[in-house]
């Protein structure tokens, strides 16, 4: 039985070094980058068992996206095209210094990822598993790929697993009302929904503080723990339990950022694992900041630690949120 499921495309980003502008850059580093991707290699690295579903063109910029994961301890499940006219997603960013701010730019028209189909994946594989996870910016790719991420979610979780949703917002994939439109569809499946607080009320057209956005989307959208990544660092985490809603929260503590591109990958990803690992809420929230912090401090999407500098973090961020 598989502990974690993630699905969703992964894109290659493509980014110039430093801060500098891609118009005038001469090389760039690529990184296959995806939340569900980056969400599983972070629970591997703190010790969960992960399988990472996607479709990829048979391509080398294809390839590259499988051996980068591989390289990264994850196994996968990839449903192969050999379709000319499907492509593999691209995504580009600049890195920007104030008060320039960085900048992203999806090129993830006709993807592989947006065709993908129930019948692509192992689905007993998939009603085995413990938690399941996917990313709104796959489902909202096409028409297929909502139905296929539902599908996915309805196996799991008819099956007892628990499912999770990133909102995984971004203005330059689709436009707000898409992401609403597509949570819709999606929340009768939906156990637990991660958001970033300036995403939920940008996209989720909602108003107030971290506090206030957990309760009115968890009570909207009937969820079991809904969880606002703050705009100023740390989060917080509301649990529906009987006859109460009992809200965490964890305080960011200070890091030295080199590349805040992993950030909720890794949130993701450590929250999951600590859930699977059996940890509360509270202890998952408090491993999830240590992790986004963690990711942040190295170039790159990937989460890379050990117990040994894991644990003292999230000593730290208890002592820092008390």
């Amino acid at each position: 039985m598989a502990e974690l499921i993630t699905f969703g495309e992964t894109p290659l980003r493509f980014s110039p070094p430093g801060n500098q502008r891609l118009e005038m850059a001469r090389e760039t580093t690529i990184y296959a980058d995806g939340t569900a991707s980056n969400a599983a290699i972070a629970a591997h690295e703190l010790g969960a068992e992960p399988i990472w579903l996607s479709k990829l063109p048979e391509t080398p910029l294809g390839r590259r996206v499988e051996t980068q994961l591989e390289e990264q301890g994850i196994e996968t499940h990839i449903a192969w095209s050999d379709d000319g006219e499907l492509r593999q997603g691209l995504l580009f960013r600049e890195s920007g210094a104030d008060p320039r701010e960085s900048q992203y730019w999806h090129d993830r028209g006709h993807t592989a990822a947006a065709t993908a189909k129930p019948a692509d994946f192992p689905m007993e594989a998939v009603q085995n598993t413990e938690t399941i996870f996917a990313g709104l910016g796959t489902a909202v790719l096409s028409e297929q790929a909502a139905k296929t991420t539902g599908a996915l979610l309805r196996a799991a979780g008819g099956s007892g697993a628990l499912t999770a949703v990133s909102l995984d917002y971004s203005a330059g994939l689709a436009p707000p009302e898409t992401y609403s439109g597509v949570l819709e569809t999606l929340a009768d499946d939906i156990d637990v929904l991660f958001a970033r607080e300036e995403n939920a009320r940008e996209a989720l057209d909602r108003n107030g503080g971290p506090r206030e956005l957990a309760n009115t989307i968890a009570s909207d959208y009937e969820l079991e723990i809904m969880v606002i990544l703050r705009s100023s660092g740390g989060a917080v985490a509301l649990r529906d339990t009987p006859g109460t809603n009992i809200i965490h929260e964890r305080d960011p503590i200070e890091s030295s950022d080199v590349d805040p591109t992993g950030k909720t990958g890794a949130f993701v990803g450590a929250f999951l694992q600590q859930l699977i690992k059996g940890s509360d809420t509270a202890r998952a929230l408090t491993y999830a900041v240590a992790a986004s912090t963690v990711v942040r401090t190295v170039p790159g999407p990937f989460l890379t630690t050990t117990a040994g500098e894991i644990e003292p973090l999230a000593e730290r961020v208890v002592e820092n949120s008390q």
